[in-house]
């Protein structure tokens, strides 16, 4: 029997919240229902801010995934989430033929799990943890290197492979208050710059996107060390066709004065 020729994917470009966004009833409703907006993936491919490391590097493939928790302070049962996603060693070969080339060597690290800007939020999109995952490492900040990377990769849509940069749209835990609340008016700089990414996506300036320290009001407050927004680039990369970056702002809004604004792109 013939296997079905999978469906083309879009690529995202995700807020990913921390451990407590499993309590909030609103985001995880949203990120739910957005995973039911397009075909389930034959596998995902995750680029989380929290995971830089040169060469680039490819997590574990065999078996169920292990998990990362890369975080500290939280409650105990934020330790104890688990996510048994299958590895995906197919994805793994296709990424090392598209991307490894002497100026960007790949290599396999099968200790790596998944840290918590991947399965925070695959938890809720796909929670019965059955499509293959692999996370890759940022081996650099560097915008437009990033983006050349993500075009690399843009032939794995049309091999079914959901491609998701796991960031936040403005990243600066000084702005964090837990005693606000999470629908807590943002610090005026969040705002601002949510604003601007928004029209700046919506116009598909990708030089704009790509020279956002330059340009984009409170950048560096919104900002201040730029991983959280750099996996972007990879998403744009991927996503960018002919001249066109057709994109959606799927979620929006503000979680803690921090801008969880997500994207996908067609």
């Amino acid at each position: 029997m013939n296997e079905p020729t999978p469906s083309r994917q879009p690529v995202l470009y995700l807020s990913h919240g921390a451990p407590p966004l499993a309590d909030d009833p609103v985001w995880t409703q949203q990120l739910a229902d957005w995973s039911r907006d397009f075909g389930k993936p034959t596998n995902i491919l995750m680029v989380s801010a929290h995971w830089e490391q040169a060469p680039l590097a490819l997590s574990a493939t065999s078996g169920d995934v292990p998990l990362v928790y890369d975080f500290w302070g939280f409650p105990r049962h934020y330790y104890e989430v688990t996510y048994a996603a299958p590895g995906a060693p197919a994805l793994a070969d296709s990424v090392t033929k598209l991307v490894h080339s002497s100026q960007t060597p790949v290599h396999r690290d099968e200790t790596r799990g998944l840290d918590h800007g991947a399965y925070v939020p695959l938890v809720e999109m796909y929670p019965d943890a059955d499509v293959p995952v692999l996370q890759m490492s940022m081996p650099t900040l560097d915008p437009r290197a990033l983006f050349e990377i993500g075009r690399k990769l843009a032939p794995l849509r049309d091999e079914g492979t959901l491609i998701v940069g796991s960031g936040f749209t403005t990243h600066n835990l000084r702005w964090f208050n837990p005693g606000a609340g999470p629908d807590a008016q943002p610090p005026t700089p969040s705002a601002e710059f949510d604003h601007w990414a928004a029209e700046a996506l919506e116009r598909q300036d990708v030089d704009a996107i790509l020279d956002f320290m330059h340009r984009a009001p409170a950048a560096h407050e919104a900002h201040p060390r730029t991983e959280h927004w750099a996996p972007l680039y990879v998403s744009l990369g991927a996503a960018y066709e002919s001249g066109s970056l057709d994109n959606t702002s799927v979620i929006d809004g503000f979680w803690f004065g921090l801008s969880k604004r997500s994207w996908q792109f067609s």
